[in-house]
């Protein structure tokens, strides 16, 4: 029988209508489990419902229906089970910037309920674990913004959560410091069984992190699985065209759906997205009928399937597009 550290099922929250705002529908019937030791990837856009998700079920925000039931107890009714099963890194630095990362973490420590001779023992643990040790004595406020990740991290970790959930643990880290968390986060999961929710908006933190993820879209989960699962229900190949100009009367898509083997037809702006059988024999199909009609190219590239063409089945829209939509 398998476990579940999380279950949510049929989650709705609206939040009412603000100054020349409608009400906004953030959860429209969100359901998902995960079992325990996985790491569990929320991706989806901006304004998806990722963050309304993880209020919920850190019982800081109370869904209007439905049930959710963290670590084997329910968010609304064991509110205090829920808050000492779970660690909670949340989107901003929770540290005391003017104090050092030991104090910090002997303070979380404190706030758990451990001794302060435990409290100061775990936090020399979790500095040494982070690679932080040679740091722990320098406030915050001078750490960069990865070692300022990491010891957040560190402080959800403090009291040995069974469930720990990371709310867009990489925003606005360099690319670097954003490889250096993913190891940690696989280490969490891999080599001590920890349970993990990951919400992001990262198509590759999500394909590397993830071993189960849920696709979330206008606050619904649209899709469900492993990354490569996932990406292996799509056959064939994508092909990206970038036009010189945008597709504006639909010239582009209607040429393209009368070459065979060519499929799922997209264009945002200029940019031309198709699923091909083959990729080798579509591309100069693709670009001949592009000449054809004097339409100007100018790049085109062949892929397998990614999270992106993943989002483009079952949403409609380009991932990446949506991001930029809501930038």
């Amino acid at each position: 029988m398998v476990t579940h550290a999380l279950d949510a099922v049929d989650l709705v929250k609206t939040y009412p209508a603000g100054r020349k705002k409608p009400p906004l529908r953030a959860l429209d019937g969100l359901t998902f489990s995960v079992p325990e030791g996985i790491v569990l990837g929320l991706l989806g856009p901006n304004g998806a419902g990722k963050s309304t998700t993880v209020k919920i079920l850190t019982t800081l925000s109370r869904a209007d229906s439905g049930t959710a039931r963290v670590a084997g107890h329910d968010v609304v009714r064991e509110q205090d089970q829920v808050r000492h099963a779970i660690g909670f890194v949340p989107q901003k630095s929770s540290s005391d910037p003017m104090a050092t990362g030991v104090e910090n973490l002997v303070l979380s420590g404190r706030i758990y309920g451990l001794s302060r001779v435990n409290a100061v023992r775990r936090a020399t643990e979790l500095l040494e674990r982070f690679g932080l040790t040679e740091f722990g004595d320098r406030q915050v406020k001078t750490y960069s913004g990865g070692m300022q990740r990491k010891l957040d991290v560190a402080l959800g970790l403090v009291h040995r959560p069974q469930v720990l959930f990371l709310d867009e643990p990489t925003t606005g880290l360099d690319p670097e410091a954003r490889a250096d968390l993913w190891n940690e986060v696989g280490r969490l999961s891999g080599d001590e069984g920890l349970t993990v929710l990951l919400t992001t908006h990262y198509l590759e933190e999500a394909d590397r992190l993830a071993g189960q993820l849920a696709i979330v879209d206008h606050g619904k989960i649209v899709a469900e699985g492993t990354p490569e699962a996932l990406k292996a229900e799509l056959r064939g190949d994508s092909v990206h065209v970038e036009l010189v100009d945008p597709d504006l009367d639909g010239t582009v898509r209607a040429l393209l759906s009368g070459l065979a083997g060519v499929g799922e037809i997209v264009v945002e702006g200029n940019a031309l997205r198709a699923r091909v059988d083959r990729g080798a024999t579509a591309v100069p199909a693709v670009l001949g009928a592009l000449e054809d009609k004097a339409i100007p190219v100018t790049a085109v590239t062949v892929s397998r399937p990614s999270l992106d063409d993943v989002y483009l089945q079952y949403t409609g829209r380009s991932f990446r597009a949506v991001e930029e939509e809501a930038a």
